[in-house]
């Protein structure tokens, strides 16, 4: 690992003009990462794709790319490997050490600083659609640079840029993804596609009703995240979890997110 920064170093800084999570947001995701259901339900899918081609115990060196608080690569990643995170935030990289992560980098998922096939795995959940990664094609080359031949990238991505809300104002969304998008810069990149499927499908009529009056109405209030769905909860993951097996083998027709897997030839 080349020019690598960890934490308790500095991160440098944002580039003028550059947006990124706003810092009470990542208060939000460190407490939701948990206990909410939506993180609970998509734990499940991802953990059902990666199934599909790992073992737990793999010893799969792994680069959670934008790990944000460090809920993935501290708990269900590392089942599969030894897990290093890379945040931009230096907040973000905080709370990772606080759920006891300790290879962290502070860097740009648009410049990594390792050296060429350093990773079997790369994951990168829902961090290319926001405004802190302007050339999502940059980064997913990257990705492919660190990847060792026969490596996998896996990604998750909010769809359908029509239905931003108010999470997406939270966390300054750039872009929103379809599955053609995903697929065009996949192969841009140099990746063989694997799988590509959306996901959330079952609760997508009632994200249709609260995000579309959103749309045409904003207002400022707590992201989604914050929002209390109480008795819901349980429900709600429950219904996530449950496309679980229908993600990972199958390729579900629309749903508030996007999967890709894709493999470096």
């Amino acid at each position: 690992m080349r020019g690598r920064q960890f934490l308790g170093r500095a991160c440098g800084r944002v580039p003028a003009g550059l947006k990124t999570v706003e810092p009470e947001e990542y208060a939000v995701m460190f407490g939701a990462e948990e206990r909410h259901w939506w993180y609970r339900g998509m734990e499940r899918i991802t953990r059902a794709l990666l199934d599909r081609w790992y073992a737990p115990g793999a010893d799969l060196r792994i680069l959670d790319a934008g790990c944000g608080t460090g809920g993935a690569m501290t708990s269900y990643l590392a089942r599969y490997g030894r897990v290093t995170g890379v945040d931009l935030a230096r907040q973000a990289l905080a709370f990772c050490r606080r759920r006891g992560a300790e290879r962290l980098v502070c860097a740009s998922v648009m410049q990594l600083p390792f050296r060429a096939g350093s990773f079997d795995l790369v994951t990168s959940f829902d961090v290319l659609y926001e405004q802190g990664v302007p050339d999502d094609l940059a980064a997913l080359q990257e990705f492919a640079r660190v990847l060792a031949g026969g490596g996998r990238v896996l990604l998750r991505l909010p769809a359908y840029d029509w239905l931003r809300g108010r999470h997406d104002r939270a966390v300054h969304t750039r872009r929103r993804y379809t599955r053609g998008r995903i697929a065009s810069r996949l192969a841009q990149a140099g990746f063989q596609i694997e799988h590509l499927s959306y996901a959330n499908t079952f609760l997508f009529p009632i994200a249709l009703a609260k995000r579309l009056p959103e749309r045409i109405r904003p207002r400022a209030g707590p992201s989604d995240l914050a929002l209390p769905v109480g008795p819901f909860d349980g429900l709600l993951a429950a219904i996530l979890s449950a496309e679980a097996p229908l993600v990972a083998r199958r390729c579900l027709p629309f749903g508030l997110t996007v999967v890709a897997a894709g493999r470096k030839p």
